[in-house]
């Protein structure tokens, strides 16, 4: 006895590069073409491409670029205060003129184009709004979601 497959309503999908999206992204610009820009200030997403038209109000970055942002600094900065440290001992305001504005820098650099990367990865996987499917995929620009 074969059985058919269930009716789950999510209709056939193209496969999107997910390489290229995260890269579009990283360098802030629309994971779909790669022309238009992703952000219209420091960290608001824009609501639509001007080059190609992709929606982009529905994103769902939340709390992740910080997150990794800080994953990453860390891990840059943590060993290379660990090797001055080590290797020449100096005294504590040393690190601090050093490490703090480095920190800082690496932070600001980092946050614009690692959210660019996570709203490029959400739409390179259909999360969110970025699912033709989704309830919540014609919803004006500014509206929120309910949830469940």
């Amino acid at each position: 006895m074969t059985m058919a497959p269930a009716n789950t309503g999510i209709s056939e999908r193209p496969a999107r590069d997910m390489l290229a999206a995260l890269a579009r992204g990283f360098r802030c610009r629309c994971p779909n073409c790669g022309e238009g820009r992703l952000f219209r200030a420091f960290l608001k997403v824009v609501d639509h491409c001007e080059v190609c038209g992709a929606a982009f109000h529905h994103h769902r970055a939340d709390d992740a670029p910080p997150y990794f942002v800080i994953l990453i600094v860390g891990h840059i900065v943590v060993p290379m205060a660990l090797v001055v440290e080590t290797s020449l001992a100096p005294p504590y305001w040393v690190h601090a003129v050093l490490w703090g504005p480095l920190t800082i820098a690496l932070s600001l650099a980092l946050l614009q184009p690692v959210k660019g990367a996570i709203v490029a990865w959400q739409w390179a996987h259909y999360m969110h709004g970025f699912d033709p499917d989704h309830e919540d995929h014609h919803a004006p620009p500014g509206a929120r979601w309910s949830g469940p």
